[in-house]
């Protein structure tokens, strides 16, 4: 914790030099030079009786774990932290979720993914640090160019959540000639579980049906990854 933040720490907004808060700062010299519990500070607005808004915004971020796990985190642990309440929580929680899907939007120029190692890239750091394993479907072209992207579920894998119906929906109404599959593994180890290869060839085959090609299986980790199509699991079990 630096010097100033310590110093802040008891201070309203109002009472610091006008140079030295969030608002003024950041018309100045831009966002990127606000820290992250000013940026928090920000989008809170104000702060409660006798407490700034940048004192919630750092207690908020030593409350989660840091800025990461806002990714994942749920309204009413937001709710624990003195200073927030419901209006508060879920700006904070939209301006996170404006953030991810900036990220995983599409260009002008269409990205093309030509190998497993291309598509764990494009996801790496979009499901890393999730807590819960997200099921996320990439559509593809007949050049293998990303037409967009799709969260299908969130949960425990499993054949009941992961169905070919919801999976399939999207891809055809796009269009999409191909999909990758991929998942996170919270626990941050890639191996595969049986769970997972029954699910990827229940897709294979229903994917064979309409005409549209499972390409891979990405199961990501933290800074690993295993394509399921590279340990010969992308065989359909009908």
């Amino acid at each position: 914790m630096n010097e100033r933040t310590v110093r802040e720490r008891g201070t309203l907004m109002a009472e610091l030099p006008a140079q030295e808060r969030p608002r003024e700062r950041l018309a100045h010299f831009g966002a990127q030079v606000l820290s992250n519990a000013e940026l928090i500070a920000l989008v809170l607005g104000t702060g409660r009786l006798g407490e700034s808004a940048l004192s919630v915004g750092e207690r908020l971020l030593d409350h989660v774990g840091g800025l990461r796990e806002l990714v994942d985190v749920q309204v009413n642990e937001l709710r624990q932290v003195p200073g927030v309440g419901l209006a508060k929580a879920v700006a904070v929680l939209a301006a996170i979720e404006l953030g991810r899907r900036l990220q995983m939007s599409p260009g002008a120029e269409l990205r093309k993914i030509s190998s497993p190692h291309e598509a764990a890239l494009y996801l790496m750091e979009k499901l890393r640090f999730l807590r819960k394993e997200h099921f996320v479907t990439i559509h593809l072209d007949t050049k293998h160019q990303v037409l967009g992207e799709e969260i299908a579920s969130i949960g425990s894998l499993n054949a009941s959540i992961v169905h070919p119906r919801e999976i399939f929906k999207t891809a055809v109404k796009r269009s999409a000639a191909a999909i990758i599959c991929a998942h996170n593994h919270p626990s941050g180890d890639p191996t595969p579980s049986q769970e997972d290869v029954d699910v990827t060839q229940r897709l294979v085959s229903a994917g064979r049906i309409l005409g549209v090609e499972v390409l891979d299986h990405i199961v990501i980790g933290d800074k690993r990854y295993i394509s399921l199509r590279e340990r010969g699991f992308m065989t359909s079990s009908g």
